[in-house]
């Protein structure tokens, strides 16, 4: 089946490129010129991927962004920014707030292309029906869902897959490159720094303490280790 993608971009220029390419690429697409009305329009036909503008008319890429992570609905769907804003610290940025991917404008249409297959092929292989079970985290991989001290937790679906695996593998240390190998699987367009980003938004979520975690624990000059703590296991 065709991947629905929304992209949301301001510049008609660049909107039709990216119609042309996507749709040339199997993909079928729904452009917006503003943030306005996006969300609500994903809510009735979710789509498979979103690709944003962080600089847009009403409203920020960014902030879209923050709606769509709040969203029980659209919170695992995958999203690409698309921006003019290249620095690291607006990369950073973007992956903190949930971003999957972060493309620099000017780009090649060849490499828009396999960034989107590289986050789609992310997603496409489906985890292994387990529910594993953690001191005060709960985990379903099969509905995608994580439970921490009774309550619903939110997760994108990078994040889920990061917390499944380690938590799967508990007591095993795994260094950033077997963490991209395992869960973003095309490290083409990914760096060691998206695996520190992520393990801190995860520790803000499932931590009672993010700054001194006891579940996703830093192995100094070696990589992280999920731990069940011991009065947990008791």
């Amino acid at each position: 089946m065709k991947t629905l993608v929304f992209a949301v971009e301001d510049e008609e220029d660049i909107a039709r490129l990216l119609r042309y390419h996507l749709e040339a690429g199997g993909h079928q697409v729904r452009v917006f010129h503003r943030s306005a009305g996006v969300l609500a329009e994903a809510e009735q036909s979710p789509p498979g991927l979103f690709l944003l503008d962080i600089m847009l008319p009403g409203g920020s890429g960014l902030d879209l962004c923050r709606q769509i992570r709040h969203s029980r609905q659209l919170s695992h769907v995958p999203v690409i920014f698309l921006t003019a804003r290249g620095s690291e610290a607006d990369r950073v940025t973007g992956l903190e707030i949930g971003g999957d991917d972060y493309i620099t404008k000017p780009f090649s249409p060849r490499e828009l292309i396999a960034r989107v297959r590289a986050v789609l092929r992310r997603f496409e292989r489906p985890l292994q029906p387990a529910r594993i079970s953690a001191g005060e985290i709960e985990i379903d991989s099969g509905a995608m869902s994580v439970v921490v001290r009774g309550a619903p937790v939110i997760t994108t679906a990078t994040e889920f897959r990061l917390l499944e695996y380690l938590a799967r593998h508990a007591g095993q240390v795994f260094t950033r490159d077997q963490l991209l190998d395992a869960v973003w699987r095309d490290r083409q367009y990914v760096t060691e720094r998206s695996v520190d980003v992520y393990i801190r938004k995860l520790r803000e979520k499932v931590e009672r303490e993010p700054e001194s975690p006891v579940y996703l624990r830093t192995v100094r000059g070696a990589g992280y280790r999920f731990e069940v703590p011991k009065s947990a296991r008791a």
